[in-house]
């Protein structure tokens, strides 16, 4: 094996082990952090294959801004963070559609590739700028209007928390804001 494929089987073997403890984690917080190391270990997959430009679009957007608009949602709606609010004894089930959707990807991937040797050819920053905002441009806006639906949804479930009709007891009452308007 070539020093490219032991950082490969670190690099997988790790993303696994992160996205394997994101699922299982018991509090929302650290699966987002086990999310940070999955989202690293796909960026460091492309630095393998020499795609620098768009390993570092992975880590800035994915890595910085994702995670933590996911971390600024859970803690601006006050989501429940412990297990006992995320445990709905459904595991079995769950287990056994993740086994499906993996059986049926390995065998989609098999048949797609098999045993062929991919060659890898380098690409230029301006040919994956191309790529994205000429051919793949209405799956990048569709992804945009989501983040901000998915922001503005959370900022909508926040505010639905305070009470409108309690009187704000920070100020005082209107006839003595009067009675102060009047003195000066």
């Amino acid at each position: 094996m070539t020093v490219q494929e032991w950082i490969f089987l670190v690099l997988g073997v790790t993303g696994t082990g992160a996205a394997l403890r994101l699922v299982t984690s018991k509090n929302v917080v650290h699966a987002a952090l086990y999310l940070v190391v999955t989202l690293a270990a796909v960026g460091g997959v492309y630095l393998l294959l020499a795609a620098e430009f768009v390993a570092w679009v992975q880590v800035l957007i994915y890595v910085g801004a994702i995670v933590v608009l996911l971390l600024f949602g859970l803690m601006l709606t006050r989501a429940p963070i412990g297990r006992e609010a995320l445990d709905n004894q459904q595991r079995g089930f769950a287990a056994v559609v993740g086994v499906g959707i993996l059986a049926g990807l390995a065998v989609l991937l098999w048949d797609s590739f098999g045993n062929a040797r991919i060659d890898l050819t380098t690409s230029s920053t301006v040919g994956v700028g191309t790529n994205l905002f000429q051919s793949f441009v209405l799956p990048f806006e569709v992804v945009s209007f989501l983040l901000l639906a998915a922001l503005i949804g959370a900022i909508v479930l926040a505010r639905r928390d305070e009470d409108v009709t309690a009187p704000d007891r920070s100020r005082p009452p209107r006839s003595l804001q009067r009675e102060e308007a009047v003195r000066r």
